[in-house]
């Protein structure tokens, strides 16, 4: 019986665009996430002076709003995958269900 709705759901197209779809998307904010990271820590480890520059004069540099604008980035890029994610995914996910358990 649970061999029959595992064949079910691996042999259904929805699923097989679920995994790929949610798999290079994936990849795809992945890799655009570590390009901004470690571009960051690049940019820190090849040319500390850029960063090192203050805005005005306190004591604000340059390297502390790019540092937060990384993490603010991060949370940006992370909603727009929970967003897709709760939106395409889970609506595929529970035609997968209803289609296999007919």
């Amino acid at each position: 019986m649970q061999n029959d709705m595992v064949t079910k759901i691996v042999a259904n197209p929805k699923y097989q665009q679920l995994v790929s779809t949610r798999s290079s998307y994936g990849w795809i904010l992945t890799a655009i996430m570590m390009v901004v990271y470690y571009g960051y820590i690049a940019v820190i480890a090849f040319d500390k002076a850029l960063f090192a520059q203050k805005l005005g004069d306190g004591v604000m540099t340059v390297g502390i709003p790019v540092g937060f604008g990384v993490i603010v980035f991060t949370i940006i890029i992370t909603g727009i995958y929970v967003r897709r994610a709760n939106s395409e995914f889970d609506a595929l996910t529970q035609d997968i269900v209803k289609e296999a358990s007919k």
